[in-house]
């Protein structure tokens, strides 16, 4: 009951629901998730953490950066029904087309370019 209890917080949210759409079939790094969603550090952070703490996203470092996924094929039956429930439904979604058009743009850019950018206006 804990982890269903955790999933149900952690997409209460719509800033948390576009970031779980936007891992939809890839992983983005921290400074990419930064540039689409337009949100302070501090804020993506958080929403990452209560994603992580949930269970619905993995994390693997690479050098400086930290790629977030979605959980994989191990992850909980609970899980796998939670993001399987949000794919489907968002699949018609405005929102998420336009996230995921602004994101084409943005995988474009090396991460190292968008992390750069973001300090430089910071």
């Amino acid at each position: 009951m804990r982890l269903m209890a955790d999933i149900a917080r952690a997409m209460a949210d719509q800033n948390r629901i576009r970031i779980l759409a936007s891992l939809f079939d890839r992983e983005l790094c921290v400074c990419q998730i930064l540039a689409l969603f337009n949100l302070a550090p501090s804020t993506v952070s958080k929403h990452l953490f209560i994603l992580k703490q949930a269970r619905l996203v993995d994390t693997r470092k690479k050098g400086k950066w930290i790629y977030y996924r979605l959980a994989d094929k191990d992850a909980a039956p609970e899980i796998k029904s939670a993001l399987g429930w949000l794919k489907k439904g968002l699949a018609e979604d405005k929102m998420v087309a336009e996230d995921s058009r602004k994101l084409e743009k943005i995988l474009r850019m090396e991460p190292v370019v968008l992390c750069c950018r973001r300090r430089e206006t910071a």
